[in-house]
C-alpha cells in the first residue's frame, strides 16, 4: 500500500474496498481445492497417461504452450515436463541449447503456471527471471535447477510439494533442450517420490519417453537406478490417487 500511496492519492473509502477485494479473492482461492486444480489442467489438456503427448516434438498439437517441445504430464495439475522449442521454432529459430524461449514462458504464465525450470545451464543468463500475466498480474518465475545432486534435487521436491499444498500456485514446467533426458531422469524421482514408483519402474518410464533417442546417457540412467526418496517429504494417499497419472510400461 505505501508502494501506491507514493504516486496516487488513496481515500479511506479506497483502501477499505481494497481491502474487502483482498479478503474476497482470498476466499476464492480457498475455495478452490487441489480437485478443482487437478481437474481444471486435466481437462485443458485432455491426457490421462505420463507417456501421452501435450505437444509434439515439433511445438506443435496445442497453440496456447507453443514455445514448448514433447510436453507430458507428470503430476496432474503439479508438475509437467518438456523441452524448449528452439530448433523448430517456426517464429524466432535458433540453436537447441537454450532455455524456454520467450514465448514459451509468456504462455506457460497466459495459462496459470507460477514457475518454470530450466534443467541444464546453457544460455539461462539470456532468458528473463520471471514474466507476468498481463490478465491476473500473476508471475511465473523462471529458475535454473539440474537436479544432479541431492540439494538440488530436495529443492526441487520441495517446490512440488508446495504446489501440492497450495491451490493459488499454479503448475511446475521442468524442461531440458528435447524434453527426454534431464526432464525425464527429473519426473521419474519425481514419480519415485510421490506416486511410489520403484526404481526399476521409474527406468523403463524413463526410456520409455525419451522417444527411442536412449542410446548412452549412463550417468542420467544410473541417477534414476540409485534415486531415494526422501524421507520426509510425504502426500497422503488421496491425493496421490489425484495427481498420479497412469504409466504404461513399453516393455
Amino acid at each position: 500500500m505505501v508502494f501506491l500511496k507514493n504516486r496516487i492519492k488513496i481515500t479511506p473509502i479506497l483502501e477499505m474496498l481494497s481491502f474487502l477485494l483482498l479478503i474476497f479473492f482470498s476466499i476464492q482461492a480457498q475455495l478452490f481445492g487441489q480437485s478443482d486444480k487437478v481437474e481444471y489442467y486435466k481437462n485443458m489438456f485432455k491426457v490421462e497417461c505420463a507417456d501421452e503427448k501435450i505437444t509434439d516434438n515439433f511445438g506443435n498439437g496445442f497453440d496456447s504452450l507453443y514455445g514448448t517441445r514433447n510436453m507430458r504430464t507428470i503430476l496432474f495439475g503439479i508438475a509437467y515436463r518438456g523441452g524448449a522449442n528452439n530448433y523448430y521454432n517456426k517464429n524466432i529459430k535458433r540453436d537447441n541449447h537454450n532455455p524456454l524461449p520467450d514465448e514459451g514462458l509468456k504462455n506457460l504464465a497466459m495459462l496459470g503456471f507460477s514457475t518454470a525450470v530450466y534443467l541444464y545451464g546453457t544460455n539461462f543468463k539470456t532468458a528473463p527471471s520471471f514474466v507476468v500475466n498481463p490478465l491476473t498480474n500473476d508471475t511465473l518465475r523462471y529458475y535454473q535447477i539440474g537436479g544432479n545432486n541431492t540439494r538440488e534435487l530436495r529443492k526441487i521436491m520441495l517446490m512440488v510439494k508446495e504446489v501440492i499444498e497450495d491451490n493459488t500456485k499454479g503448475p511446475i514446467y521442468f524442461h531440458c533442450w528435447n524434453g527426454w533426458h534431464q526432464s525425464g531422469y527429473i519426473s521419474a524421482a519425481l514419480l519415485m517420490q510421490f506416486c511410489g514408483l520403484s526404481n526399476e519402474q521409474a527406468y523403463q518410464y524413463w526410456l520409455d519417453n525419451t522417444d527411442g533417442v536412449n542410446k548412452g546417457y549412463d550417468n542420467v540412467k544410473n541417477l534414476v537406478k540409485s534415486f531415494k526418496p526422501f524421507d520426509d517429504i510425504k502426500i497422503n494417499e488421496k491425493t496421490k490417487s489425484e495427481i498420479c497419472p497412469c504409466i504404461k510400461s513399453k516393455k
